[in-house]
Order: C-alpha cells, then sequence, then structure tokens
C-alpha cells in the first residue's frame, strides 16, 4: 500500500499496466482492516457498494453466478474485490470484481473484503477491461467495445491499448474492426453462435446476415466460411496470424490454425507440423505482461 511506501510515489500515467494501475496491492491473506477510511484491504458492507455503469463484461451468465454464490457460502471470499470511493455520493463503486459481488449477494453476506484504491475513470476502465480479459469473461464484441472506448473516450492508441492488456497491436485492431460488422452479425458472435474468426471473413461483405446463417447452418469451418463469402462475390481478407510461416511446407490447414489460436489469444502463434504426426506449438509474447498473460490462462485464475 502507499502509506506503507511513503518514499515510493504513485504511478500516474495510464498505459502502464494492471500492477502500475494498483501500485504495491497487499496480497489476498494480508490482514483485513475494518473501517471506511483510507486505502487498502477493508471490510465493507455490501450495501454501501455498487457497480460501475461503464463495465465492460454486460452479461453475467446466471449458471456461472449460483455456482460461485454456493462457493462463497461456504468457503467465503478468498480474493478481495477492488473499489473506489463513489465519484458522486457516498460508498463505493466497483473497478473489477463485479461477479464477486453479485455472487456474495446471492450468498446473503452482509459484508465483503475489498481492496480501496483512489483512481481516475481511465484507470478505473483499464483495470475493469484487463480483469474481464484476462479471466477470459469478455465476448470479442465486448473486448472490441471496450478497445473502442480506451481509444475514443480516453486517447488510447492501438500500441498502448496491447501494452495495457498484454496482447498484440495487431490483435487490438483486429478486434476493433468486428465493430464495424452489421448489428445481427455482431449479436451472432455475443450469442456464441459464431466465432470471431468467422465473424471476420464477413466484414465489409453486404449479404453478411444471411452469409452469417448459413456458416452456422452448415456447420463452416474458418477455411471454409471464407470460400462461402468468396462464392458470393465478396472479398473475405486473408487471415494473418502475427507469424504466418509454418515449418513444413505452410500448409493452408496450418496456417489457419494459426491464425485461430492467434486471434483467441491475442498473441502471435507458430506451428511446425512434422512427417510423423508430432510438432511443436510456439507461442511469443513481446513483454513481460504478455508472458503474465499467458501463464493465468495456462494455470487458471482464483474467483473467490
Amino acid at each position: 500500500m502507499s502509506d506503507q511506501h511513503p518514499a515510493k510515489k504513485r504511478p500516474s500515467g495510464l498505459g502502464r499496466g494492471l500492477s502500475a494501475l494498483l501500485g504495491d496491492a497487499p496480497p489476498a491473506e494480508a490482514p483485513v482492516v475494518a473501517g471506511r477510511s483510507g486505502e487498502g484491504i477493508q471490510r465493507i458492507a455490501i450495501g454501501d457498494i455498487a457497480p460501475n455503469p461503464d463495465q465492460p463484461r454486460r452479461r453475467f451468465a446466471e449458471e456461472e453466478i449460483a455456482n460461485l454464490a454456493a462457493s462463497i457460502a461456504e468457503h467465503g471470499i478468498i480474493q478481495p474485490i477492488i473499489v473506489r470511493p463513489a465519484p458522486q455520493g457516498r460508498g463505493y463503486q466497483i473497478v473489477a470484481g463485479e461477479r464477486r459481488w453479485r455472487a456474495a449477494q446471492r450468498a446473503r453476506l452482509h459484508e465483503m473484503p475489498v481492496l480501496v484504491r483512489t483512481l481516475q475513470d481511465a484507470e478505473t476502465y483499464e483495470i475493469a477491461l484487463i480483469e474481464n480479459i484476462q479471466r477470459q469473461d469478455l465476448n470479442a464484441i465486448e473486448e472490441a467495445q471496450g478497445y473502442a472506448r480506451l481509444r475514443d473516450v480516453y486517447g488510447h492508441d492501438a500500441e498502448a491499448m496491447a501494452r495495457i492488456v498484454g496482447k498484440s497491436r495487431a490483435h487490438v485492431a483486429n478486434m476493433i474492426r468486428l465493430l464495424d460488422l452489421d448489428a445481427a452479425v455482431q449479436q451472432l458472435v455475443v450469442d456464441g453462435s459464431l466465432s470471431m474468426g468467422h465473424a471476420r471473413t464477413l466484414i465489409g461483405v453486404a449479404n453478411a446476415p444471411a452469409l452469417a446463417h448459413q456458416m452456422i447452418a452448415d456447420g463452416l469451418s474458418v477455411r471454409g466460411a471464407e470460400k462461402l463469402v468468396r462464392s458470393h462475390g465478396g472479398k473475405s481478407r486473408p487471415r494473418k496470424a502475427a507469424a504466418t510461416k509454418t515449418g513444413d511446407s505452410g500448409d493452408a490447414d496450418i496456417r489457419s490454425l494459426e491464425s485461430h489460436l492467434g486471434d483467441l489469444l491475442g498473441l502471435s502463434v507458430r506451428i511446425t507440423h512434422h512427417g510423423d504426426g508430432s510438432g511443436d506449438l510456439t507461442l511469443h509474447y513481446a513483454s513481460l505482461d504478455q508472458l503474465d498473460m499467458i501463464c493465468q490462462r495456462l494455470t487458471g485464475d482464483a474467483d473467490l
């Protein structure tokens, strides 16, 4: 906490990653201090906490909340949520952890541990977006809208956003382009009926909604979707991962798989396929933040 390190200046610049925004955040097992003033981990009445209206995540699965509530009722909340003093009025506003707050209400808790931070609007939105992306809580359209808000409201360019969320610049740019899709196609992505890879083939295509439904009905692969778009006069853009070469023949299926994994991870992916059926999968990272993100994806992240 900042009062524990008076000689260390609190970082104020944006685009410096989650750890920089939070400063020296105390560990989850740090002592909980009852009270309502100052920063640090505190126990606060759930009724004094309100969600952030600008939360990037818009959809919360009922079953997911119910399962988490049952776990909280049995084990309690292990990881505090992050809040800030409410910008207007009394109480606190959630920065990260709305799912746990909702589940705590369902579990009929009266108070919960929180990590209080004094944050500006842009910092608050950055942290909320980072947490949701790291937990894979956002669908592709919500993630794209999050990047667009950072760009349009807070003036971040693609490079700064990539650094913040620990993904590649190309991934951020490709995600934002999804917002050029017809609204009906975007909804299919939100519903999970259409993958991001399939949706990208439809950007700029006039009859995109009809083709999207045909892709779903026929169960087409992304390569099949590209062929369908071309057969109807559309110009399906070649799907490029950050690394488009394979270690062998440059087989189109391997390149397509590299691109698909690159879309999912937001990283450069390379697949080297050997003749005996074995191979190598390489994930390239450009910073320690990206490496940390990969580790979190592989090991999972605590929700309690």
